[in-house]
C-alpha cells in the first residue's frame, strides 16, 4: 500500500485544487468501500479545513452485482427517492462533491444489458436536477480515482493482486502530479497551460472540425458562439475548481445536427460495468446511422438506444499523445483517465457553459443552437498518434490543427 503520507498529499490536492474547499462548506463524497482508509483522509482533512459536515455514500461493487443478479426489475428501475433529495439538498447548500472512482471494469459483464440500461436510465431520470449542479458548474466539484484490486489486476494482470495495486498506485500518483514537491503548484502550472490552448481554439473559432486517422473520417461543424473550455472552471460563487483530475483536455460542443462521417475508437470504453471495444460510428447530419463493435456490441445499443440525444454529440476533446496518461503506455479501462489519453468524443448531453449564455437557456433555446441534450453523457477515445485535425475558419479556409496527434497550433 502506498504510503499514508503520499495519500494524505493526493487527499490534500483533492481537496485545494479538485473542489476548492471553502471554510464552512459542506463535502459530499461519493466512495468505495474498498477505498475506506483513503477516504477517511479526505474526509479528516476536510475537517481540518474548515468544513461544516462531511457526507460519505458508500459504494461497494459487489453488493452491486449482487443486486444486479437478484433483484427485480422493480427494484432495478426503481431509484429511491430519499438519494435524490439527499444530492439536491447538498447541492442545494452549495456543497462540494468529490466522486472516488475504482470500480472493476469487468463488474457486469456477465449482466443482461438491457438490466443495466434500465436501471441507468432510471437514475438519470431522477437525478435531472442534481445533474443540472454539476453540469452547470454551480457547485464545486471534481472526479478522482484509487486503486481497487479488482482495477489494478485487469490493468497488470501478470502481476500478484498486492503489487498490481501498488503499481497502480504509481501510475495514478504521477499522471495526478502527486509525486511533485508541490502537487498544488504544478496544477497550477498545468492549469496555465490549459487555459493557453483554449483561448488559441476560442481566438480561431472554426466553423468546423475535420478528423482523418484509420477508421476515422469525420466532419464536424461546431455551433456559434461555442466556447473551448479546460482545466480549472469556475462556480457560480466564483469559486475556481478542477472538475477532473487528472484532466489534459480542451474541450468544447458539437453542432448536433452538423456532424457526417465515420469515427472509429481507438480505446476500449467502460460503460455500465462492460467492456465496449474496437468500435464505429457513422453519423449523418448529426445522428448516428450506423455502428459496430467487436466487443459489446449490444451493450452500445443499448448506450444508443437510451433516449434521441444519445445518438448525437455533446462533446469534442483535443487531446495531445504527449498526454502523460498517453505516455504511461497503459490502458486504464478507465474513462477518467483514458480519455485524457487523447482525443475523445461524447455522446449525449453537451455542457452548456461550452456555448456563450448557454448556462441561462433552457433546453429549445439550446436546441436551435445545436446544443445536444440527453439522459448520457459517455466519453469515448477517438485519438491517437496518427490523427489530423483541420480547422476551417469563417472566410472557408483549412488550417492544420493537430498533426500525427499533437497540437500543429503554436500553443505558447
Amino acid at each position: 500500500m502506498v504510503q499514508a503520507q503520499v495519500q494524505e498529499k493526493y487527499a490534500e490536492l483533492t481537496l485545494k485544487k479538485g473542489v476548492n474547499l471553502q471554510k464552512g462548506q459542506a463535502v459530499m463524497i461519493n466512495a468505495p468501500i474498498e477505498g475506506a482508509e483513503f477516504t477517511r483522509i479526505v474526509a479528516r482533512k476536510a475537517y481540518e479545513m474548515g468544513a461544516k459536515d462531511v457526507h460519505i455514500n458508500w459504494v461497494d461493487d459487489e453488493l452491486t452485482l449482487l443486486k444486479y443478479e437478484n433483484a427485480p426489475d422493480e427494484v432495478i428501475t426503481n431509484y429511491p427517492e430519499w438519494k435524490v433529495k439527499l444530492h439536491d439538498t447538498f447541492a442545494e447548500d452549495g456543497a462540494a462533491v468529490v466522486n472516488i472512482r475504482s470500480t472493476n471494469p469487468d463488474l457486469l459483464k456477465d449482466i443482461d444489458p438491457s438490466r443495466v440500461a434500465k436501471a441507468t436510465k432510471a437514475a438519470a431520470e431522477a437525478m435531472v436536477n442534481f445533474r443540472k449542479y454539476t453540469m452547470n458548474d454551480r457547485i464545486p466539484w471534481t472526479i478522482i480515482s484509487i486503486p481497487s484490486k479488482d482495477w489494478a489486476k485487469k490493468i497488470f494482470p501478470d502481476k500478484s493482486a498486492e503489487d498490481a495495486v501498488a503499481s497502480l498506485w504509481e501510475a495514478i500518483l504521477k499522471i495526478v502530479r502527486v509525486d511533485q514537491d508541490d502537487p498544488v503548484a504544478a496544477w497550477d502550472k498545468h492549469n496555465e497551460t490549459l487555459r493557453t490552448a483554449r483561448e488559441v481554439l476560442n481566438k480561431k473559432s472554426y466553423q468546423k472540425l475535420i478528423f482523418q486517422a484509420p477508421g476515422t473520417d469525420l466532419e464536424m461543424e461546431l455551433p456559434e458562439g461555442h466556447i473551448w473550455k479546460g482545466g480549472s472552471a469556475v462556480a457560480e460563487t466564483g469559486v475556481t475548481f478542477n472538475p477532473n483530475m487528472p484532466t489534459e483536455e480542451v474541450f468544447s460542443v458539437p453542432h448536433k445536427y452538423g456532424v457526417n462521417g465515420t469515427v472509429s475508437s481507438t480505446k476500449p470504453l467502460n460503460y455500465g460495468g462492460s467492456l465496449i471495444d474496437n468500435f464505429s460510428l457513422t453519423f449523418k447530419d448529426g445522428k448516428v446511422v450506423d455502428f459496430q463493435a467487436e466487443q459489446g456490441e449490444e451493450v452500445l445499443k443499448h448506450l444508443l438506444d437510451s433516449d434521441e440525444g444519445a445518438r448525437r454529440l455533446g462533446e469534442i476533446a483535443l487531446v495531445p499523445d504527449e498526454s502523460p496518461v498517453s505516455q504511461s503506455g497503459l490502458i486504464f479501462y478507465n474513462t477518467l483517465f483514458d480519455e485524457n489519453a487523447s482525443c475523445h468524443i461524447a455522446l449525449g448531453k453537451a455542457y452548456p457553459t461550452n456555448l456563450e449564455g448557454g448556462a441561462t437557456m433552457d433546453l429549445e433555446e439550446l436546441d436551435k443552437h445545436g446544443v445536444n441534450d440527453s439522459l448520457v453523457h459517455v466519453d469515448f477515445m477517438i485519438g491517437s498518434d496518427k490523427m489530423d485535425i483541420d480547422g476551417i475558419t469563417a472566410d472557408g479556409k483549412s488550417e492544420p490543427v493537430f498533426r500525427n496527434g499533437t497540437w500543429a497550433l503554436d500553443m505558447k
